[in-house]
């Protein structure tokens, strides 16, 4: 194993001739501190992990450090990284005949043995077609024999997988810790089976283009022993061994399994967070990332039960790492990447059960180095501020509160169990402490929803405005700063596995009445509005709750030139549109449609480990705007998870 060896060049082409032509060039070079570089021939396996994204988001997240940790770790494994090419980069690429390459060695993708992507959001599954095409990689799965890489996929729209089921060879549903090591063992011992010699010849000749096709010489090992033997790994969930079929009206009326395959495909949940498992040593990317800073994750999971949260269902149960822990983990990613800020990572860090201890002891140990903390998420409360003031004692930047609707039915009927009161003195510690900035985080489009439920939004904005000039008045002592105010809505999105999957999206005729309605109450207050686009919301309810017929869709947009449909900018409602069109669908049976309690959904087929009757009897106490006490403090509430 080397970090930051030389890098060669095996794409083959020049590709000094193109990086001048485009922007941000260093999103291709690789080169990185701490990058990992390997012999391929050296490895028993050589994976590519592709990100549907350009580098900047990509380096941001977690689970592609996690993964190229727990990949490179192994001798017998070498791991590179991909990212989606920006539409410039893309151009000159198919321009020139330059097939999609991993940083690390600029190896051909489609010389790799298996390609694993993240599916972190719905709006990137185009770029995946995108990505397998210029990889020259056949982007459906029953075209592609032996000889070609395997292709796998995990993350959370994987807890769906259907639209994007024909694309993948195998699907990871749940962690991927542990889960790897078997896939990699597997595939591995497959491997040997019937290899000859020249075999990696065969592979390392194909760039895209100069392929040998399916029944080449050579190749003689038995794909579908491959895919029996991974669908016998606990939380692998191997498409083609299942097979859709529909009722007249267009629902679904069974998912048949072959036989051997499991009836459902089971959640993997790593049990306990190790240490070992986490990357200490991450690629420091050379431009500015997302976000782009240390990142230790304190904790895994989150039993508030917001019902309309994915992520608060299918990362249950939660998992705590121990205060030892975060400190070694934090010492040795600040020493071995250099970075002036640590983030303490996980869905509500403030509900961490060491949070206060580790912060003071962080605070301790960094704040000398000039190394500032931070939180990404916060509850809204006072003690969630005081949080913060320790956390940002090095640098003060923005906070956000999350209330998520304007009134207590609302917030009722969606379980965040947060009152105008705990926002009043979250928000007046806030200012108490110094801050200037606010931005307040909404879900319109929520079930039962009324203009009363906005005009709260309102409201609880102006209370906010007005609560700061009190405090700024009595704080400032004569000097009048301004309170810079966000409020942000996005749409609500009905997604699987949560206690609101029967429920359907408000039509985007309406979404974009309440987003007019906002924009012209927040108006005639301080506060910024941002929302989000209603068209894509639509598209992305269409693709959370698809099933296997939308992977034609996913296909024709992408050939009509959709990419990068999660950026606002490059976003093309009429491509999505004219797919589903082209293809007899309909988006508003995904999108728009009341399902019934007993329907069959195209995901049920996965075991996400949350019981149905929970999540029903979670949506009845919705419409009865009863709220559900959090397990991990009132005792248990039968969600299935820790059984």
């Amino acid at each position: 194993m080397g970090i930051i060896e030389p890098v060669k060049n095996n794409v083959g082409i020049p590709l000094d001739q193109i990086l001048p032509r485009v922007s941000r060039p260093a999103r291709y070079t690789g080169g990185e501190w701490n990058q990992i570089v390997k012999d391929h021939r050296d490895v028993a396996v050589t994976f590519a992990f592709a990100f549907p994204d350009v580098y900047e988001v990509g380096m941001s997240h977690l689970g592609l450090k996690i993964v190229y940790h727990l990949l490179n770790r192994r001798d017998d494994v070498a791991c590179e990284r991909v990212f989606a090419p920006w539409v410039d980069m893309e151009t000159l690429m198919r321009e020139r005949g330059v097939p999609l390459f991993s940083l690390e060695t600029r190896t051909p993708v489609s010389t790799f043995d298996i390609v694993g992507f993240t599916l972190q959001y719905e709006m990137t599954y185009t770029n995946i077609v995108n990505m397998l095409d210029l990889a020259g990689i056949p982007p459906v799965a029953a075209a592609r024999g032996p000889e070609w890489p395997l292709v796998i996929a995990g993350g959370p729209c994987a807890l769906n997988p259907e639209p994007v089921a024909e694309m993948f060879d195998c699907i990871l549903i749940g962690d991927a810790e542990g889960a790897l090591d078997e896939i990699i063992a597997v595939y591995k011992d497959w491997k040997q089976v019937g290899r000859r010699p020249g075999d990696r010849a065969l592979a390392g000749a194909s760039a895209a283009g100069d392929r040998a096709g399916p029944g080449a010489p050579g190749v003689t090992r038995d794909k579908p022993d491959l895919l029996r033997r991974l669908a016998g790994i606990e939380g692998c969930y191997v498409p083609s061994l299942y097979r859709p079929e529909y009722n007249d009206d267009g629902t679904v009326h069974r998912v048949a399994p072959a036989a051997g395959a499991p009836e459902r495909v089971r959640r993997r949940i790593a049990e306990s967070l190790d240490l070992t498992d986490y990357p200490l040593m991450p690629p420091v990317p050379y431009l500015d990332a997302v976000h782009d800073r240390a990142v230790v994750e304190v904790m895994r999971g989150c039993t508030r039960g917001c019902r309309f949260c994915q992520a608060g269902m299918i990362y249950r149960p939660v998992r705590e790492r121990s205060p030892a822990d975060v400190g070694k983990a934090a010492a040795e990613t600040i020493r071995n990447t250099g970075y002036d800020e640590l983030s303490l990572m996980s869905l509500s860090s403030t509900d961490y059960s060491h949070i206060r201890h580790v912060v003071d002891e962080l605070g301790r140990d960094l704040a000398p180095l000039g190394v500032g903390l931070s939180l990404p998420s916060l509850r809204v409360d006072a003690f969630s501020v005081d949080i913060a003031n320790k956390v940002q004692a090095v640098r003060k930047s923005g906070l956000t509160f999350a209330p998520e609707a304007g009134t207590q039915r609302l917030r009722d009927v969606i379980n965040k169990r947060v009152t105008v009161d705990d926002l009043v003195e979250a928000a007046s510690a806030a200012f108490e402490s110094g801050w200037d900035g606010l931005k307040l985080y909404f879900m319109i489009g929520l079930p039962t929803e009324t203009d009363a439920d906005l005009e709260g939004i309102v409201d609880m904005t102006r209370s906010v405005a007005a609560l700061y000039e009190r405090v700024a008045s009595r704080r400032s002592s004569g000097s009048h700063r301004r309170l810079t105010l966000t409020v942000s809505a996005s749409s609500f999105v009905p997604k699987a596995h949560t206690p609101f999957q029967w429920e359907p999206q408000v039509d985007r005729e309406e979404l974009e009445r309440r987003q007019r309605f906002l924009k012209d109450r927040l108006r005639k207050t301080r506060a910024r509005f941002d929302w989000h686009d209603a068209g894509m919301s639509v598209m992305e309810a269409v693709l959370a709750r698809g099933d296997r017929r939308l992977a034609r869709v996913i296909i024709e947009a992408w050939r009509r030139g959709a990419r990068f449909d999660s950026w606002t900018d490059r976003f093309r409602e009429d491509l999505w549109l004219d797919a589903l069109s082209h293809c007899g669908l309909n988006p508003r049976f995904y999108a728009n449609r009341q399902r019934d309690p007993d329907e069959l959904f195209p995901w049920d087929h996965v075991d996400s480990r949350i019981a149905k009757g929970f999540l029903l009897r979670e949506r009845a106490r919705a419409f009865k705007a009863m709220t559900t006490p959090d397990c991990r403090r009132d005792g248990c509430e039968a969600c299935g998870v820790c059984v």
